[in-house]
């Protein structure tokens, strides 16, 4: 249930609604906004209780109960939208925040030209990927440590921030080292040792839909990470598994809006994993950015033929500056900019 307290409420009047709560066996989490304090009361059996509990309380506005699975990354816990700040970047406010660069770090020489490449496009973000989940064994697995330490030297010498995946919660630490964004990849999404980890660091993470998961679950997901008192998440719409064969995944457009409605968190899209195809990758792009993502997650190859992984999804050079062009109209059409 969610605790609104009064404008002006004091720090006595919170605490004394925080350990009526933790004396009922629950535990809170607090959102400390400018105007007022809201505390969700967290717990298995918190439907059993009356709200009158915490409704007779000084400092008490009103109490509610939360019917949804997922609490924490509710607007009914924090109305207003969850800004992710990555250095001086802000994802979730006007700027449309795009992430480019490589499936996977191969190579010193083909990490450092995708980064020239992404970053004199406009992209804000370097992508790669270090650590490779991968269907079959005998695919390549990522350069893993070597990786992260090619990721941070284009970091260092571009001055542009990375976001790369962890798939075991052993390396979490040694990925935040190196990494400004960690991501969660599909397979990983109900992970929950390692979303649990992740939750107890204070990095942005990048947390992907399953390809067969609903939107409640993904939202629901995403409380694993804030219920350990990581509030920086940001979500991605990657498609999901449907029985359309045309593209790789579907892309649910729709989850745009709907998570946007429901949920407090920043959403972007990454068009390469549903198109499955370079040649769809630009309107799936455009789509996604017109229905309301804050960013976009872009596989770019300097030689998508020679590429060790994803290499049909990949966009050239050429074509991703171009797409960057058509892009940057699309958000000025809708009040936005990159």
């Amino acid at each position: 249930m969610i605790v609104e307290m009064k404008t002006g409420a004091t720090q006595h009047q919170i605490e004394d609604v925080v350990q009526r709560a933790k004396s009922l066996g629950f535990s809170v989490q607090l959102n400390v906004g400018t105007d007022k304090t809201v505390i969700a009361i967290l717990g298995s059996n918190t439907g059993q209780i009356s709200t009158d509990l915490f409704a007779v309380l000084p400092g008490v506005e009103g109490v509610t109960r939360i019917m949804k699975p997922y609490k924490l990354a509710s607007r009914e816990f924090k109305p207003k939208d969850t800004i992710v700040k990555v250095g001086d970047i802000e994802i979730g406010r006007e700027r449309i925040v795009i992430m480019a660069g490589p499936c996977a770090v191969e190579n010193k020489k083909q990490l450092e030209e995708a980064t020239r490449i992404v970053q004199s496009a406009g992209a804000a973000v370097l992508r790669g990927g270090a650590f490779k989940p991968r269907t079959s064994p005998f695919s390549f697995q990522g350069l893993e440590q070597t990786g992260l330490e090619l990721l941070a030297e284009m970091k260092q010498k571009y001055s542009i921030p990375v976001v790369t995946e962890v798939v075991d919660p052993h390396d979490v630490e040694l990925v935040a080292r190196y990494a400004d964004i960690i991501q969660v990849g599909a397979r990983n999404m109900q992970n929950f040792a390692l979303l649990t980890e992740l939750g107890h660091i204070k990095h942005p993470v990048l947390l992907k839909r399953g390809f067969s998961n609903t939107v409640t679950e993904w939202l629901t997901a995403a409380d694993y990470l804030l219920a350990g008192g990581n509030s920086q998440v940001i979500l991605c719409e990657r498609g999901i598994r449907t029985f359309e064969d045309t593209t790789r995944f579907s892309l649910d457009i729709g989850s745009i809006p709907v998570v946007k409605k429901f949920s407090h968190l920043p959403l972007i899209v990454d068009p390469s994993h549903a198109a499955g195809h370079y040649s769809l990758v630009p309107a799936i792009a455009k789509a996604a950015i017109a229905a309301g993502a804050d960013g976009l997650l872009i596989e770019v190859h300097p030689k998508p033929k020679e590429a060790l992984v994803d290499g049909l999804q990949s966009l050239t050079p050429s074509d991703f500056t171009r797409l960057m062009k058509e892009l940057k109209a699309i958000a000025q059409a809708i009040g936005r900019y990159i």
